[in-house]
């Protein structure tokens, strides 16, 4: 059921509008969910089909790896799961980038491990012994990754854009560094900015719908809709529904 994301924290900005009859829908973090991303899917499937819209876009905030244990469900419902129709925008979140450097440099494991990446390795049958055994393994496990990951999986990944903007919002993983101009973002920022973003309450020149930082609920603080809440150990994955100046949320699942 779709719930109406006015009146909780401070008021939208009614202004705010997706462009050419858009209903867009913006799904949190995932974190190895598959079982929360299917139940989300047909929960959007279902709310499209109820509301006649010229363009339906999903548009996935990123951090699809680690964490839960079925970050490779997770990619292939993407790829091969969107709902029927609609237009599909992946973004690149912090945990796929950490992911790809320890893919490029077997150094770079032990941060990837402490955040998660073994759980994503289970998922693809690379198995370690522990956090401090994958440090010690952590270059046979990386090729044991290379070997284990499908191309498409490795192409998906590579291919993740950094944001997307529809209408007046835009849709990054993490936020922007105030201040800024887009197209002068360091990409880090994008996918690893909290702190200075969040405490921010300066109108950005659109509304940025993102995820990364976890909170219990959806926040929606006027010049930014934070809608990670933390799926991967609640239960529930959060998609922001926008059509027009409306918003709305789909969720899944209560807090386990």
């Amino acid at each position: 059921m779709l719930s109406s994301l006015f009146g909780r924290g401070r008021a939208p900005t009614p202004k705010a509008l997706v462009g050419q009859d858009a209903r867009v829908y913006a799904v949190g973090d995932i974190h190895g969910r598959c079982d929360l991303l299917t139940e989300l899917h047909g929960l959007i499937a279902r709310d499209a089909a109820a509301h006649a819209a010229s363009r339906n876009v999903i548009v996935y905030l990123g951090d699809y790896v680690d964490r839960g244990d079925d970050a490779r469900g997770v990619v292939d419902a993407v790829l091969d799961a969107t709902p029927a129709g609609f237009e599909r925008v992946c973004l690149k979140g912090n945990h796929e980038a950490l992911m790809l450097d320890f893919l490029d440099d077997a150094a770079q494991g032990p941060s990837w491990f402490y955040n998660g990446g073994l759980a994503t390795l289970g998922s693809y049958g690379v198995v370690a012994p522990s956090e401090t055994g994958a440090i010690r393994m952590a270059a046979l496990l990386q090729q044991r990754f290379r070997d284990a990951l499908p191309e498409r999986h490795l192409a998906f990944f590579r291919a993740l854009a950094p944001y997307h903007k529809e209408g007046d919002y835009l849709f990054v993983h993490a936020g922007i560094k105030p201040g800024v101009p887009l197209d002068q973002q360091d990409p880090f920022d994008l996918i690893w900015i909290r702190e200075e973003f969040l405490r921010n309450r300066d109108d950005h020149g659109f509304v940025v719908v993102h995820g990364h930082s976890i909170a219990p609920e959806v926040v929606d603080a006027g010049n930014r809709i934070g809608i990670d809440t933390g799926a991967y150990f609640t239960g529930v994955l959060t998609c922001l529904v926008l059509h027009g100046s409306e918003r709305g949320l789909l969720q899944t699942g209560e807090a386990e």
